[in-house]
């Protein structure tokens, strides 16, 4: 890798370890905590949500949970279900290929993979015994995160605080360099090298043609090099006004994060989408991670949005919700540190 991209990686935050990027927000985290007198105070924001969705959460559960005119054609798998009852599921759901596959629990777009077959699909899903959401492949052309919030009680006030655009990974041919080189070439691109090499290594081999765009990643995660812009400027009162009626719409939830697709930015801002899933409690402001916005910036907006929790917290409790007891929450996140526990052994068994 050019050391000009490892240049970057020291640079620009977007590309910090997860683990060091958060250390200031574990300070906000402790310190709205100790206000509250309660580690996870946060918990009682989305009573609908186990633990609020801080992590551990059920998708499809949360799917049932919303107005089903903005919801995509998604269907449950169990694991080790029988493959022909699968088939027969995707048919009476009129779910074609190619399709997404995600596991029900997950986060950070952990195994989220575009199906081009029902052949990759059973060996995908044999291969990760446990249970899956198959979903349709959206094909709408904007992608864009949603973080929105409610003040419990008639009238509570509603708010949108981040808007975050996606721009997928991709690389525009010249008709002389490979895929491979021309992903070297940008930073992004060339810190995704490494698992194109393992899973994709073919078509780092192919030369597309002068001006020939090749997208390289139809998922939209940072993780897998998907580039985040800020959207906020697309908060209008027009657009909160269709928001509103919608989020009120889902039971048991005051602050949430859409990931949806739209056909352009006046249909979102118009309310017209579908909703790919729903982030709680710890779905973060997206727009915070264009590479444009800055690291102080970002860390100011996390900050307000832990304020914004902490907020949300305190309303919740004088109307008696409170948050869930530590042993009870301590026995829900070991299940899920052993469900991803389970997952790497998987991995690692598999390669």
């Amino acid at each position: 890798m050019p050391s000009t991209h490892f240049f970057t990686r020291l640079t620009q935050w977007e590309y910090y370890p997860w683990w060091l990027a958060n250390i200031p927000v574990c300070g906000y985290w402790l310190w709205f905590a100790a206000r509250a007198r309660h580690l996870i105070f946060f918990s009682n924001v989305n009573p609908g949500i186990p633990l609020g969705g801080a992590m551990g959460e059920s998708k499809w559960d949360i799917l049932e949970l919303l107005p089903p005119e903005i919801l995509p054609k998604t269907i449950p798998v169990q694991a080790g279900e029988d493959f022909v009852n699968i088939l027969t599921a995707l048919d009476r759901a009129a779910i074609g290929f190619p399709l997404i596959a995600k596991p029900d629990v997950g986060e950070r777009g952990f195994l989220v993979k575009k199906v081009e077959s029902p052949e990759i699909l059973r060996d995908y899903l044999s291969r990760w015994n446990v249970p899956f959401i198959l979903q349709e492949f959206i094909t709408l052309p904007v992608e864009a995160s949603v973080l929105y919030h409610i003040f419990p009680g008639e009238g509570g006030q509603f708010g949108i605080s981040s808007v975050c655009l996606k721009e997928f990974l991709s690389v525009r041919g010249d008709g002389i360099s490979s895929i491979g080189h021309l992903m070297a070439q940008n930073a992004r691109s060339a810190f995704q090298l490494p698992r194109f090499e393992q899973d994709f290594p073919d078509i780092l081999k192919k030369i597309p043609a002068l001006e020939e765009p090749i997208l390289l990643e139809p998922i939209g995660n940072h993780s897998r090099g998907t580039k985040f812009l800020y959207g906020n400027h697309l908060i209008t009162p027009e657009m909160l006004a269709v928001f509103e009626p919608i989020c009120r719409q889902i039971p048991g939830v005051q602050y949430a994060r859409f990931d949806l697709k739209s056909e352009s930015l006046e249909a979102l801002q118009r309310g017209e989408f579908k909703v790919m899933e729903l982030n709680g409690v710890l779905g973060e402001p997206a727009h915070i991670y264009d590479p444009a916005y800055g690291m102080i910036r970002a860390y100011r907006d996390l900050y307000q949005h832990w304020r914004l929790l902490f907020r949300l917290h305190r309303a919740q409790r004088k109307l008696g919700h409170y948050p869930t007891p530590p042993g009870e929450a301590l026995r829900f996140a070991r299940g899920y540190f052993q469900y991803k526990k389970q997952l790497e052994i998987i991995g690692k068994s598999s390669v």
